[in-house]
């Protein structure tokens, strides 16, 4: 919850992962609260009455699946509004103000996020979300302690170093800064 909230404030990108992280969890124990608590928070919450706020928090975000019908897969409304406004801030980059280190950068990562997307079986999803999919993929592997080739560790670099931009950018135009989409020289 608190992570959550940091992660939302701070850094978009790992606020989306999180999430995805959560959202797998909650399926993971099949919605049962009772489960989550005992087994998980209890463990990783310090005390008692910040447990009580954890709880809430994973009650809410169950109810939140469950109206929203994503049990089996998907994502909650709150991520998938963010994707929206992440894919708008891309589209802009891209097409509008044609920010040059954007450019670059995806199109860095354009072949990678191709291959994982065929490979991955993600349909038509936009290159963001293939980009989040893929780093979260990572994130697994890495807690299964699975080895990552030099080749795929580089492929998830350029997507990770192109999600960072987008999501300075996403914080920037949080705060009002509209500067942000007009090209410098650096």
């Amino acid at each position: 919850m608190f992570i959550a909230q940091q992660k939302l404030k701070e850094n978009i990108a790992e606020y989306v992962l999180y999430m995805y992280q959560i959202e797998d969890l909650i399926r993971a124990y099949n919605f049962d609260l009772e489960r989550i608590e005992k087994e998980f928070i209890s463990k990783q919450v310090p005390s008692e009455s910040l447990a009580k706020e954890y709880v809430n928090w994973y009650k809410g975000l169950i109810q939140e699946m469950k109206i929203q019908g994503v049990e089996k897969q998907g994502h909650i409304n709150r991520v998938k509004e963010v994707h929206f406004e992440l894919v708008y801030l891309h589209n802009t980059l891209l097409t509008v103000t044609k920010d040059p280190k954007y450019l670059g950068l995806f199109e860095a990562a354009e072949e990678h996020i191709k291959a994982f997307q065929e490979k991955s079986n993600l349909g038509e999803l936009h290159p963001l979300e293939i980009c989040f999919h893929a780093l979260y993929m990572k994130l697994l592997l890495k807690l299964q302690k699975k080895e990552i080739s030099p080749v795929s560790e580089e492929a998830f670099d350029t997507m990770r170093i192109m999600l960072a931009y987008v999501a300075q950018g996403y914080h920037k135009m949080k705060a009002g800064d509209v500067d942000f989409l007009t090209p410098h020289d650096n």
